[in-house]
């Protein structure tokens, strides 16, 4: 009879480590939760910082924005010979000149328009008057009155605030000054020199992180470019047509409701929506139920072919973001940093999507819109290289003077000089 095992003599069980013991799936969901969680942090630490410069940071987002939308202009006189520096600042000109060309044009057609405004106001107004009386809603004149004296009391009780809300428009002025001399600095550098800057500021990075991230982010670049000039395409076409609905249909100040459509699609959804809405009400004012009916079609018409044609051939081809990830990005861009949150929320969210895909997937996962402006831009810039012979052998020379001296390359693509130095 073979002997039996008591506790002191039974074999030892394996050691195990606690961790053994948890499910691999929780293991997988605690590694991805503290990444998240200090990815998280590391956001909101940026955020923190860019709200303290806030002043600062809106100038340079603003002046992104002015560069992407200058920059190919730029190249295109600069490969017709044309020195960098002056085609930056002939550019510059031609763009002050368009911007103050259309607030004098505005302030004009203001100014000439509103007495005309005021008579068609009045008389607006009493028609409005009589359709809500007679209408379907059937409301006495003494309740129009009593509408009436409610909105003149609030407007009343309200009066220091909007006192207030004017000192404190007035007190920002020198805000507005000084951010537009910083605007102006960022994008006559940033045009003229971005690409030495760039390459500084890739340099900062690990060596083996450098070709990969300018990568992502020149693919992000052709990103912005297209998402503004699309943007600008799209906010002229919508400023056209309802302008010239306003004009037919003889509602006042058409000029200023164009200019006031043609800024306000820079933010998208919201923009056209708000924008839309002052044309007819505008109308509803000046002329009546009837033509504010008509605006109101205008506008849907304008909005629909905005909708349908023009944002997927222009946009489609190059951003690729979701409508509801459009309306996230923006009312959160809202919550947190106001009208520049507005603004700047789509184009991050395009750039951000496109960088984290190319370095996740690849170029397989882009839009081929994309591919292909990126692409078209690598091969205008080789043209540019063999059109000017002395220029290249310019850049060359630089090139490898810096790399000798330890210093940031002269302008050129990150990602190219590695796989030569790779090559070599």
């Amino acid at each position: 009879m073979p002997p039996t095992q008591s506790r002191l003599t039974r074999t030892p069980r394996p050691h195990r480590e606690a961790a053994d013991a948890v499910p691999f799936p929780v293991r997988v969901a605690g590694a991805w939760a503290w990444r998240i969680v200090v990815v998280a942090a590391v956001l909101y630490g940026l955020g923190q910082v860019l709200a303290y410069f806030s002043e600062l940071t809106t100038a340079l987002f603003v002046a992104l924005l002015l560069v992407a939308l200058l920059v190919p202009f730029v190249d295109f006189l600069d490969r017709h010979g044309w020195p960098r520096v002056v085609a930056t600042l002939v550019s510059l000109l031609l763009g002050i000149a368009l911007i103050v060309g259309l607030f004098t044009l505005v302030v004009t057609q203001i100014a000439s328009g509103f007495d005309d405004l005021a008579a068609s106001a009045s008389q607006g107004i009493t028609q409005l008057q009589t359709w809500l009386s007679n209408g379907p809603l059937g409301l006495s004149s003494g309740q129009i009155n009593d509408y009436i004296t409610q909105a003149r009391s609030a407007l009343q009780q309200n009066s220091q605030s909007l006192v207030n809300g004017a000192v404190a428009v007035g007190g920002t002025a020198a805000t507005v000054l000084t951010g537009s001399f910083l605007v102006l600095f960022f994008t006559i550098f940033l045009t003229w020199d971005g690409r030495r800057v760039w390459s500084w500021l890739v340099r900062l990075l690990p060596a083996p992180a450098e070709a990969p991230f300018d990568a992502a982010m020149h693919r992000g670049w052709v990103t912005l470019t297209s998402y503004v000039r699309a943007t600008i395409i799209v906010a002229a076409v919508d400023a056209v047509g309802i302008g010239l609905g306003a004009f037919i249909l003889g509602i006042p100040l058409a000029v200023p409701l164009a200019v006031l459509v043609f800024l306000g699609a820079f933010v998208p959804i919201v923009g056209a929506v708000v924008t839309g809405a002052v044309a007819v009400l505008v109308g509803l004012v000046a002329v009546g139920p009837v033509k504010a009916l008509l605006m109101l079609g205008v506008v849907l018409l304008v909005q629909q072919l905005e909708s349908h044609v023009l944002q997927p051939f222009l946009l489609g081809k190059a951003v690729s973001v979701h409508p509801l990830a459009v309306f996230v990005a923006i009312a959160a861009g809202a919550t947190l940093a106001g009208i520049p949150g507005v603004l700047f929320a789509v184009p991050i969210i395009a750039v951000a999507n496109t960088v984290v895909v190319y370095l996740v997937r690849g170029d397989a996962a882009l839009p081929k819109g994309l591919v292909q402006h990126f692409h078209d831009d690598d091969e205008g810039e080789g043209e540019e290289a063999t059109s000017d012979a002395e220029r290249r052998d310019a850049d060359e020379v630089a090139a490898r003077q810096a790399r000798e001296e330890g210093e940031p390359p002269a302008p050129g693509r990150l990602d190219a000089r590695a796989g030569d130095d790779g090559a070599r």
